[in-house]
């Protein structure tokens, strides 16, 4: 999802602005179906209302183009109806908006995130060679380190596979081909704990409920409630 920040400056750009838009592109929602975009400004013109739509779409807000195409028009020939202390005060109801129904969004789908990663802790854990610590965290163990094991203000070099549920990869250091320096008390608690569990040399898996992730938090390609896998080669520990 795009960061609301973007979004509300997307909103603003589009409904105060009138600089890319033609009479003819603003007067006939058949005629722009086929226009042909012959500048930058007619790809940014384009791009910019598609955006909109888009983002409208998403947050399940409905409007009248027709009232917004006969805003356009009436800035553009200096009959604004609004005055723009009018005006800022709808872009501000408009963000209200937005915020919150993308709290609505981010709360429910962190809500059936978390019932599918309950669902598949509970019988990830039946498995013979799977861990679940007093906390919640699972891991399995693939490759036993016989090097040092970190303490929670060690510094680790670890290489990394992180994925979804659903098998999604979202973040690899061994994709990127160079792995990861960082303090363990400096990550999400799943890593934290998980990494003080290992040796160095060690390969684990680390099966990370939301709480000890990202909580209910949106962080792009991870949806908000996630439970994250997490495979992990500890390197070495120390500088």
């Amino acid at each position: 999802m795009k960061s609301l920040r973007n979004l509300f400056l997307l909103a603003a750009i589009i409904i105060m602005s009138t600089m890319a838009v033609s009479e003819n592109y603003a007067a006939s929602k058949v005629k722009t179906s086929n226009a042909a975009l012959k500048t930058t400004l007619d790809s940014i013109a384009y791009a910019l209302g598609q955006n909109y739509y888009d983002m409208l779409k998403q947050n399940e807000i409905d409007i009248d183009f027709n009232i917004f195409f006969n805003a356009l028009n009436d800035a553009k020939a200096g009959k604004a109806k609004f005055s723009k202390e009018l005006e800022e005060q709808q872009i501000q109801k408009l963000n209200e908006m937005l915020r919150a129904k993308h709290e609505e969004i981010t709360s429910k789908k962190a809500a059936e995130n978390k019932e599918a990663g309950k669902k598949f802790l509970e019988e990830n854990k039946k498995k013979n060679n799977v861990i679940e610590t007093a906390s919640g965290l699972q891991y399995q163990v693939l490759v036993k380190g016989a090097g040092k094991k970190p303490s929670a203000t060690d510094k680790v070099k670890v290489h990394y596979t992180g994925k979804l549920l659903d098998g999604t990869v979202f973040d690899s250091s061994v994709q990127r081909g160079e792995p990861v320096t960082f303090g363990i008390n400096q990550v999400i608690p799943g890593w934290t704990e998980g990494l003080q569990l290992m040796e160095e040399g060690g390969k684990s898996i680390l099966y990370i409920p939301s709480n000890l992730a990202y909580g209910d938090r949106d962080m792009g390609q991870i949806p908000p409630g996630s439970t994250l896998i997490f495979e992990v080669e500890l390197l070495k520990v120390g500088e």
